[in-house]
This record gives C-alpha cells, sequence and structure tokens, in this order.
C-alpha cells in the first residue's frame, strides 16, 4: 500500500490502522513472555539505518512495517517482565492510545483559551495528583518530558524565589544517592558546581539532615545563599527514602525551598505502606514524579507538584506581543506556557487521563502493592542466603541491591552468569565505594513468577561462586564460577 495523500482517505485510514494495529497486538499480547535480553544488538542494521535517507518517492507501508520490525528485534526489550534494571518501565496500551488520539487531533495546550475543554481534562487529572499528596487547592502540577525536566523546573523556580538575579551565589543541597539529574538541573539553572553541596549520609543511603544544616550554616556565614534542601523518596542505587519530615522541619526552619525527588517512588503513595514510608512529602514545596516509572505510562511522561502556583508564574511567565489577544487569566484555567519552561507542548494529559479512566486508580494501587509485596520476597530470600550479603538492609520501597563474598569483579561476573540466561536484566551500582548488584521491582508485568526466575539464577550462581573459591595470588580474589 502506497499513501496517496497527507491525510488518507477512508479506505486508506482503515487499511494502515489495521496494518500498525497488528504490529501494536503483537508487542502487547507478548511482552510478558519475551525475554529481556538475548535479542542480537543489530550492528549491521545500525549501520544500515545510518545510511539510509528519506525516498523522494513514496514507500510502500509494508517494507516499511517491516524495518520497524526489524529494529523491534533488537536490543535491551525495556518492556518484558524481566527488566528488573535501573527503574523499570513498562508501557501501557491505554497511555498510547491517548498518544495517538491527541497527536491526531493535535490541539494545542499551552494556552487555555484556544482548547479549553482539553486544557480542563488535563487540569483534572493534575489537580488529582496534587491532591494526592495532600497539598493546597492553590496548588499546582505540571506535566513535562520526564523527571529530569521536572527536577530542573522546580530548581529554577527556587532560584527565582530565593536567590532572584542572584545564582551565582546561590547553593543548593543534596544527598550523595541523589539523582544525577538534579545536580545537573542546579547546573542548567545557573548554579556553580562548587555550591552545589553533596551532603553526608548518616546511614550510608539516607541524607543527613545534620550535614544539611551545618553546609548551610557555612554558607550563610560566606555570604553565600541556600535556596534548596532535595531530599529522595526512593534513590535510584537502593530505593532508599530519605528522612523527608526531619528536612521538611529544617527548611523550614532555614527558610528555603523543600524539594523531594520522587521521580522513583512517589507513586507509591497511592498504596498503605508508601503513605507511611513517605511521610513528610506532603510538606514539600515541590514534588518531581515519573507517571513513566511507577504509573508505567510510555517514557516521556514527567511530573512537578509545586505547593505555590504562584511560584511557577514567577519563574516561567513571559509576555509576547503576538499573544495580545489572550487572556492570561490563572485563576480560571492555567496557561502551561505561563508556568512551565515550553510554550508548545502537545495535549500530553491525555496519555495520563485515559489509562486512569479505562484501568481505575485501584488497580494502579495493587499492582504497586505486588512490587512492595515481591521485592520483600527476594530481600528474605537473599537474606537467608549464606553465599549473598543483602546491601542496606530491608528495602524502603522496591529494590533490593545485594553482593556475592570477593572483589567488585565477583560483582561483574555474577551479573554476567544471570544475564546469560536472557530472561531477566539486573544492574549495578556502587554503595559504600563497593559494586553492588540491585534489582528493581516496578513494571506490572513482573509476577511472582519472574521473581523466582530471578531468585534462582541468583542464588544457584552464587553457590557456584562460593563453592569454586580456591587459593589464588596474594591480593587476588577468586573468580567467579559460571
Amino acid at each position: 500500500m502506497y499513501l496517496e495523500a497527507f491525510d488518507p482517505a477512508p479506505d486508506q485510514t482503515d487499511a494502515l490502522l489495521r496494518a500498525v494495529s497488528d504490529l501494536v497486538g503483537e508487542l502487547v499480547t507478548t511482552a510478558g513472555q519475551r525475554p529481556v535480553l538475548g535479542a542480537p544488538r543489530g550492528e549491521e542494521l545500525v549501520e544500515g539505518l545510518l545510511d539510509t535517507r528519506p525516498p523522494l518517492e513514496p514507500a510502500a507501508l509494508e517494507p516499511v512495517l517491516a524495518q520497524v520490525r526489524a529494529v523491534l528485534a533488537t536490543g535491551v526489550d525495556n518492556a518484558a517482565a524481566g527488566e528488573l534494571a535501573y527503574i523499570p518501565g513498562s508501557g501501557l496500551l491505554s497511555a498510547a492510545l491517548g498518544d495517538l488520539i491527541a497527536a491526531v487531533a493535535n490541539r494545542y495546550t499551552g494556552l487555555h483559551g484556544f482548547t479549553p475543554a482539553a486544557v480542563a481534562l488535563e487540569q483534572g487529572v493534575l489537580r488529582w495528583l496534587a491532591e494526592l499528596f495532600e497539598l493546597p487547592e492553590r496548588a499546582q502540577a505540571v506535566l513535562l518530558s520526564g523527571g529530569s525536566n521536572a527536577n530542573m523546573t522546580a530548581i529554577i523556580a527556587a532560584r527565582e524565589k530565593h536567590a532572584d538575579g542572584r545564582a551565582d551565589l546561590a547553593c543548593v543541597y543534596v544527598g550523595e544517592h541523589a539523582h544525577a539529574s538534579v545536580r545537573k538541573a542546579a547546573r542548567i539553572a545557573g548554579i556553580p558546581g562548587a555550591q552545589i553541596r553533596v551532603c553526608d549520609s548518616s546511614d550510608g543511603a539516607r541524607l543527613d539532615p545534620e550535614a544539611v544544616r551545618i553546609a548551610v550554616k557555612q554558607d550563610l556565614a560566606d555570604g553565600l545563599i541556600p535556596i534548596a534542601i532535595v531530599g529522595a523518596a526512593g534513590t535510584t542505587n537502593a530505593g532508599a527514602v530519605d528522612p523527608l519530615d526531619a528536612l521538611a522541619d529544617l527548611a523550614a526552619e532555614l527558610g528555603v525551598w523543600f524539594h523531594v525527588d520522587a521521580a522513583y517512588g512517589g507513586f507509591f503513595q497511592l498504596t498503605a505502606r508508601g503513605r507511611d514510608r513517605l511521610a513528610g512529602i506532603e510538606r514539600a514545596d515541590s514534588i518531581t514524579l515519573d507517571p513513566h516509572k511507577s504509573l508505567f505510562l510510555p517514557f516521556g511522561t514527567g511530573a512537578l507538584l509545586v505547593r505555590e502556583r504562584d511560584d511557577l508564574a514567577a519563574a516561567f511567565a513571559e509576555d509576547a506581543d503576538y499573544l495580545r489577544d489572550h487572556s492570561d487569566d490563572l485563576d480560571a484555567l492555567p496557561d502551561f506556557t505561563a508556568i512551565t519552561p515550553e510554550l508548545t507542548r502537545e495535549w500530553r494529559g491525555l496519555r495520563l487521563w485515559l489509562p486512569l479512566q479505562l484501568h481505575g486508580v485501584a488497580a494502579f494501587r495493587d499492582a504497586l502493592d505486588r512490587a512492595l509485596d515481591l521485592a520483600m520476597h527476594v530481600y528474605d530470600r537473599l537474606d537467608a542466603d549464606a553465599n549473598l550479603e543483602v546491601v542496606g538492609g530491608c528495602p524502603d520501597l522496591s529494590i533490593v541491591t545485594f553482593r556475592v563474598p570477593g572483589d567488585d569483579a565477583a560483582q561483574d561476573a555474577l551479573l554476567r552468569a544471570v544475564h546469560a540466561d536472557g530472561r531477566v536484566r539486573l544492574s549495578t551500582t556502587v554503595i559504600d565505594a563497593r559494586v553492588a548488584l540491585r534489582l528493581a521491582v516496578l513494571s506490572h508485568r513482573t509476577t511472582a513468577d519472574t521473581v523466582e526466575v530471578a531468585l534462582d539464577l541468583i542464588t544457584r550462581h552464587a553457590a557456584a561462586h562460593v563453592a569454586g573459591h580456591r587459593p589464588g595470588p596474594v591480593g587476588r580474589e577468586p573468580d567467579l564460577v559460571p
């Protein structure tokens, strides 16, 4: 089939959608069974694609989709059930349908006056986010491209509020396990790298409020301007939750912005255990969330919640002559151009609104509760295994970190041995200057069976490693036996 126009005739539209729906249907129905690893990297395909240029005349649909299928047959399958590395992102068909509708309709939502109902639909689900975290009515949530953009938006708002025009004097305080995007956001906001204070942890995992207090006092004495304390509601390294209540107390005492990076862990707020472990998050001036993580939406879906909507407007509102005929009454519906860095933006809210409507909030809550249950099961199994050391103790959320006896190379060898099976993927990190393996349960497709596969691989290869210990040269740790 060849497309005859930019806007195809009805019969061509139907044929195009049917062909694409066949591919989408295969992806959705096989996602739970596909191995996460084992597909080729596709080096030859990469070389060919780099040399490919658009044709002058239309190409037939069938070979074009065949090329897309060839791409999807290579690389790591992040949507597979066995994705237990980093922070898994599984993706939902219902969200993709929202994207399809929004993209075809192509309604502009930067200014509410163009299609007020579309902005109202988005604002309704944004209000739900703010209510979930018990923020006041004057709070505002915004949808952005991800947690990095959300963290940057929050840091800019904090800079404008506490160091307007004096970014060179501003200081931001983060934990040693803070996500790299927080430090990057501060640099982008014009804060000198030397004034991004990486403060110590009291237990090797969680930001110590007293370390922050000491750093702030020194900076004040040096004539600098503390603008923000950043706590983590689920570190990427180990899923640890910083002492949010104590950090909120400190921020209030010092008169600085309190931002919580909850990109990974924030939506555990839907569960009873999560609300208990995230106590204090409701006191934040801003909260970063990633629906593309713990609400399983497609990549590119981040959110920022800000306690005072006026703080966003103060940082991002800008007049322009070509917008003079548009009302910017923020009290009615938000103009997202006035409260975010973006002017052009898609109707981003539909990809969040539609899944919540079609699945219901309880389905997401239950999936997150299962992730907490599975992580505890992993912890119990690994903690009881004499061949393994669980690092960091009982998980706060759904990440478990562990090691086998030996040096860092032994941990890398264990990872390779587990990955050779192809069904599950783990990752490594560094905790207390030692490499550790990490297993993160988050994908809605990860089941008890998936976790059992991972545990069987980990424990069998750990036992082989320990049994294979033999005296070696002085100063050399024995290799892991596969």
